[in-house]
């Protein structure tokens, strides 16, 4: 009788949305994968996080920092969710760009949108041309483009830089972002995040998804990964070094990788320590992989994870109203109107002063951006939590889910984690309720427009701080600040990193998984931490279910080179 193969360890370096979803991926495997999650947070989640707000105050107990929501096709993430036990909120996608007569909106037509309806009809055409050139234009940035289809400054300036930076959080890098990557955030189904409208330029109030209370999702994640006794999870542990991928020449350690690690926890430290493993996930920013690969790392690792560039944000949590109506146009205001031209038919007449009605009653942005007057490719962006996010209206933790719902896997990770059940109290959507005396449209309770919580966003410290307008945020309104790590959509990032991500992953037992191999999305983010633990012999765990499944064939054939194994596809072109 054969011995059986003794299970593969793996280590998993981050535990955010990436790394989890590898974790997970292996742990549906208990025999055949021994795995260890590494991070130096004290919680789950990386970039996605909640913080404690003063209920009584705010209307609510909480946030979610960092990470907002997405769009209805991430159907990865989403259907995670729900198999935990949590479910998304609905919410009308409202923006407001700029200020005074740069203002427009996606709510109701403004005089800039009337200004610029041959540039607006024609950007949809030059999307189409994108869509059918597209690896000719995945390497020319946005300022290019708008060049060579010949739109006007003010066009690029006003309406196209602040949409680009809305994506993607871009500051002054929002010009040299790659156009075929703004494409696909309109016309790819897995990524769409808006649809094009000729008349307005983005269609009218899309929906969108706030997420669910994320501490709580991925407390929960954890809990179930845990479940199959194949994952440990050491937080608070820091990985220092990654001291070899090679076993060839050791006399005591059989493993190709051996790493390198601390435990910090209340200011304490322990001395470093050593792990012994047969794979390596690296599920963390590209600057932080090469800093930990060291001297190990090849020199095509350096040259394509270099490439990747940074900027720093700082995202400020505040409560001061004045400040926002100083920066933004935070409610409707029919000067803006665009007007009702003695040309139109009477049937647009009555499509834009039904567009002005609404807009009247239900004008209430989730998001804001304002141009820099010194440098209008500049930007500063703007959120609306009370307005975005579910629990100002009084939505338990969990979201709009029903405990004993299983339509669509929800509640399909059975028994349910301890964090779920905890979410889906129906009782702490009460917390805070004292403090809603306003109405939403639908007359549902919620706090008035002077107690809402906002978020403003400084992009690119090094490129932009000193046109920053952070010192006008009234101190005693201020709630929290942190300091944010954001990669850089640059074209030059779909020159020199994402084709050649291919040819990094696999080797020297080592693999890449984040947001950051092709797109900031946190549904790219746990596409690719499927990836890396298909690669090294999981299952894809949604397999059948197309909507998630067509992302991440697209996402293991970029970022991969590999089709999906031959028992896995349907069709000659799977």
């Amino acid at each position: 009788m054969a011995p059986e193969t003794a299970p593969k360890r793996v280590c998993i370096v981050g535990a955010g949305a990436s790394g989890m979803s590898a974790a997970y991926a292996l742990s549906l495997h208990p025999d055949r994968f021994q795995v260890t999650v590494y991070d130096k947070e004290s919680v789950a989640g990386g970039m996605a996080t909640s913080i404690d707000v003063d209920a009584a105050k705010y209307g609510a107990s909480y946030i979610n920092d960092g990470v907002q929501g997405c769009s209805p096709v991430f159907a990865n993430t989403m259907r995670m969710f729900r198999m935990l036990g949590f479910e998304p909120t609905e919410v009308g996608m409202q923006i407001s760009f700029g200020k005074g007569e740069d203002f427009w909106t996606n709510v109701f037509p403004t005089e800039l949108t009337s200004k610029f309806q041959a540039d607006i009809a024609k950007f949809g055409r030059a999307l189409s041309v994108i869509k059918t050139l597209e690896p000719i234009f995945a390497v020319m940035p946005v300022h290019a483009m708008l060049k060579i289809f010949n739109f006007s400054t003010d066009f690029g300036e006003k309406m196209v830089y602040p949409l680009v930076a809305l994506f993607f959080g871009t500051g002054n890098q929002t010009p040299y972002i790659s156009c075929a990557i703004l494409e696909r955030v309109f016309k790819d189904p897995s990524m769409r995040l808006f649809e094009y409208d000729e008349k307005s330029l983005l269609a009218s109030i899309p929906t969108m998804l706030a997420f669910p209370k994320l501490h709580d999702v991925y407390d929960a994640w954890k809990s179930e990964i845990s479940s199959r006794g194949n994952v440990t999870f050491k937080l608070h542990h820091e990985v220092l070094e990654v001291v070899s991928r090679d076993a060839r020449g050791k006399s005591s350690i059989s493993s190709p990788i051996e790493i390198k690690y601390k435990v910090t926890h209340g200011g304490l430290e322990t001395h470093h320590k050593t792990a012994a493993f047969d794979d390596l996930i690296l599920a963390v920013d590209a600057d932080t992989a090469l800093k930990l690969l060291g001297h190990q790392a090849t020199w095509m690792e350096k040259k394509v994870l270099g490439s990747v560039k940074y900027l720093y944000d700082v995202t400020i949590t505040h409560s001061d109203l004045d400040y926002m109506k100083k920066y933004y146009e935070t409610e409707y205001d029919p000067s803006h109107n665009a007007p009702l031209s003695s040309s139109m038919s009477a049937a647009e007449r009555k499509e834009r002063e039904d567009a002005f009605a609404f807009a009247s009653e239900h004008f209430r942005p989730l998001y804001y951006t304002m141009q820099y007057p010194e440098d209008k490719s500049k930007i500063e962006m703007s959120f609306d939590l009370t307005h975005y996010q579910p629990q100002f209206r009084g939505e338990k933790p969990a979201g709009p889910i029903d405990p004993h719902d299983t339509s669509a896997h929800r509640n399909e990770c059975m028994p349910l984690p301890d964090a779920t059940r905890a979410a889906q109290d129906a009782a702490k959507g009460h917390i805070g309720a004292e403090a809603r005396t306003g109405t939403d449209p639908a007359g549902k309770a919620e706090p008035p427009l002077e107690k809402h919580v906002f978020q403003t966003i400084f992009l690119d410290r090094d490129g932009s701080q000193k046109l920053w307008t952070w010192g006008d945020i009234n101190p005693e309104k201020k709630i929290y600040e942190k300091w944010w790590k954001q990669q850089s959509h640059r074209w030059q990032h779909y020159a020199r990193v994402v084709p050649w991500m291919m040819f990094l992953n696999g080797k020297q037992h080592t693999y890449f998984a984040g947001a950051w191999s092709v797109l900031n999305m946190h549904e790219l983010a746990v596409t690719s931490g499927f990836a890396a633990a298909y690669r090294l012999g999981a299952e894809y765990p949604f397999h059948g279910d197309e909507d998630c499944e067509r992302l991440f064939r697209m996402y293991l054939a970029m970022s991969h080179g590999q089709r999906m194994r031959k028992e896995d596809r349907k069709g000659i072109f799977a």
